[in-house]
């Protein structure tokens, strides 16, 4: 039997899928980055009072004053510089955790019905976004044959919504090193969609980013605004 189509909600919990699954290896990751910062800024801190002290001790009164401000100084330079290999760990951390979800790409890839699933709704996208009675579809080399049963019922769904018919051809043009997916062009050409997986994967990167840093690491006490 068919596997049926999905829709564009379900292509959506798809993703929503995919999210969860980052966010949720992201929260373990978060707290054990949160705790090694604090332990390292502990460390450094108490090493750079006790040297304060030391010095402090040995100079003359008249100098203390100088002391405590050289103090203030060291230690502000130390939060500056514990803050920013702070950001620096979260922005790394948040790399790690789209390099993975990429390298989960290849199990949807290798599960043939979602695959086929996946394929066939991003195709009538595609074509509901192109609206050409001809249209080429690029993939992988080895995704040729189940990317023509997508199109197929890709083609009979785009009649279905929009009275069109539409002609697509198959072309295994793509990389397979790629993760899959598909990329489109109009018959004229002047319409080109990308929507491979790690274009997928890149617009959502670029879309839930905001979001997904403010779940791990909480709002952003310097920023005043949000839209």
């Amino acid at each position: 039997m068919a596997s049926r189509p999905m829709n564009d909600d379900e292509v959506l919990s798809e993703m929503s899928k995919m999210v969860a699954f980052i966010k949720q290896e992201a929260m373990e990751k978060a707290r054990e980055i949160r705790v090694k910062a604090d332990e390292e800024f502990a460390i450094e801190k108490a090493k750079l009072v006790k040297q304060e002290q030391q010095a402090i001790d040995a100079q003359y009164e008249k100098k203390r004053k100088g002391a405590e401000t050289s103090q203030k100084i060291t230690q502000s330079t130390l939060t500056n510089k514990a803050r920013l290999k702070l950001l620096h760990r979260r922005e790394e951390h948040l790399q790690d955790l789209f390099s993975t979800a990429r390298a989960s790409l290849a199990d949807l890839a290798s599960e043939e019905g979602r695959y086929t699933q996946f394929l066939q709704g991003v195709i009538v996208q595609g074509l509901l976004q192109i609206l050409e009675p001809n249209v080429t579809v690029f993939a992988r080399a080895k995704d040729v044959e189940v990317v023509r049963s997508a199109a197929d019922a890709a083609a009979q769904q785009y009649n279905d919504i929009s009275g069109r018919d539409v002609k697509v051809d198959v072309e295994g043009t793509l990389s397979d090193e790629g993760p899959g997916g598909v990329k489109m062009t109009s018959g004229t050409q002047r319409i080109t969609l990308d929507n491979t997986l790690d274009e997928r994967l890149r617009l959502l990167e670029e879309r839930m980013l905001p979001e997904i840093r403010q779940e791990l690491f909480g709002l952003n006490p310097n920023r005043r605004f949000y839209t």
